[in-house]
């Protein structure tokens, strides 16, 4: 899952996308207004983080235009502004949840996990299917009990498929949730990685519907 983080503090840009990389998630990070407008108007997210007192551009004014040209990607404001006019001013703007700065860790982490299962309709963070366990929390893996290694790239697709599970994904869809903003999109790769996953998981957890993509089946 592809995540934006807005943040022009470094060190809490940081703390953040380690934290986010750590969990399994795609991170791209922008430091200031006018980059986060055009990186969430042209990329395809599946949750952005979003600082409001930004360089150049401010977060809620960005949030209402995304909002105002159909962005309906969640959005998760991390501010020092902890005022109650101010929640209600980046609520009202779109947001669907909203953080004040200092905060813990693992708060963000679980606020993340929460909007991310939203975001697909799904309820429980552990995904079961035959001898397969996939903790979306984290994104380890068990196949019959047993742990499985997996990269960092396995996981990014074993991840949203699993978010995804009962639709059909297009290679072209996955490398655009896989891959960062500057990272070498290449979907011929995708193939590699499912059969990676199939080699570890099982060679029926993942199906190809050939010229279309591929699906693991909410069944």
């Amino acid at each position: 899952m592809r995540i934006l983080l807005v943040e022009d503090e470094v060190a809490i840009c940081e703390q953040v996308s380690r934290l986010l990389r750590a969990e399994g998630r795609v991170v791209d990070v922008a430091h200031d207004g006018e980059e986060a407008y055009f990186l969430g108007s042209t990329e395809p997210y599946d949750m952005i983080i979003l600082d409001l007192g930004l360089p150049k551009r401010d977060g809620v004014s960005i949030l209402k235009d995304w909002r105002a040209e159909g962005v309906d990607t969640p959005v998760l404001i991390l501010t020092a502004r902890d005022g109650w006019s101010d929640r209600v001013d980046g609520l009202d703007a779109g947001a669907d949840d909203y953080m004040t700065k200092p905060f813990h860790m693992p708060e963000l982490a679980a606020r993340v996990r929460a909007m991310l299962r939203r975001r697909t309709g799904q309820t429980n963070p552990i995904f079961e299917k035959n001898d397969l366990a996939f903790d979306t929390r984290n994104g380890r893996a068990t196949f019959g009990g047993v742990p499985v290694d997996l990269t960092s790239q396995e996981v990014a697709v074993l991840s949203y498929l699993v978010h995804n599970n009962g639709r059909l994904i297009s290679r072209t869809e996955l490398s655009e949730h896989i891959y960062e903003y500057d990272g070498d999109r290449d979907s011929n790769t995708i193939a590699v990685f499912v059969a990676r996953l199939r080699k570890k998981l099982g060679s029926d957890l993942i199906q190809t519907i050939r010229g279309r993509g591929y699906m693991i089946d909410a069944a």
